[in-house]
């Protein structure tokens, strides 16, 4: 019934009154997305979600494992994930909005092991941590690396202070979140830059076109006034709670 209302409907699905709900899909992934309490927060979750009010769409926003919300985008018709790197192997997945950021892919070490790598070469006989289903391990897999993969990112800082890892390959935002939150800062340190990227709101292709072009606009509009940067000015020094300070 789902898969009949989103690809079926009129172009002004998931706007119109009693129109089905459009499902946005994200991982934590501070400071782009997180939830620590009962509402995903975040950089890009504020993008889309002012988006969303400026369309006129209706949504809901789920946290889920990466793996599992970018499944969700991929094998449901009303729903989209984000952030997404968009790659030439994902292209024709998706109806692509964006992009809502960019970043880039660092290598990460151990501050003792006084890594010098000048190039992602470099890393050629190291053992490099990634995680289930992430743009990075993919592009690292594809150029014949070795990968050790956990079901989650936050999983990998603690095998690289166990030496299970010699790298970790991930984002540079996020890691400085998880660093400085675990009190890791000075001994976990960047040591390459491999890649820049932009990131996307990816949807499954049983999404209207017109919903697509109503949130492209929307995006569009919110960076020629202003807004998306007053909102990644609001997060730029962002700090996440430690344990001790959540309810």
């Amino acid at each position: 019934i789902v898969a009949m209302l989103s690809v079926g409907c009129a172009p002004q699905a998931f706007g119109a009154p009693n129109a089905p709900t459009l499902t946005i899909t994200t991982e934590y992934s501070p400071p782009t997305s997180m939830q620590p309490r009962d509402i995903v927060i975040g950089s890009a979750t504020e993008k889309v979600r002012e988006a969303m009010t400026r369309a006129g769409v209706t949504y809901t926003i789920e946290m889920l494992p990466w793996k599992r919300a970018y499944a969700a985008a991929l094998e449901r018709p009303d729903t989209c994930v984000y952030s997404t790197t968009r790659t030439p192997e994902r292209e024709r997945l998706f109806k692509w909005i964006g992009p809502t950021d960019q970043g880039e892919w660092v290598m990460l070490g151990r501050a003792d092991r006084n890594f010098k790598l000048t190039t992602l070469e470099d890393a050629r006989k190291l053992r490099i941590g990634t995680y289930n289903g992430d743009a990075r391990e993919a592009y690292l897999r594809q150029r014949g690396f070795e990968i050790d993969s956990a079901p989650n990112d936050t999983i990998n800082p603690k095998k690289l202070m166990m030496n299970r890892i010699d790298l970790w390959a991930a984002g540079a935002r996020r890691t400085k979140a998880m660093i400085d939150t675990n009190g890791w800062t000075g001994q976990i340190v960047p040591v390459l830059t491999f890649n820049q990227v932009k990131l996307y709101i990816a949807c499954n292709p049983g999404v209207p076109d017109a919903v697509i072009e109503r949130l492209s606009d929307a995006l569009d509009g919110m960076v020629r006034d202003g807004t998306t940067r007053r909102i990644d000015r609001k997060y730029e020094n962002w700090v996440e709670p430690s344990m001790a300070d959540k309810p």
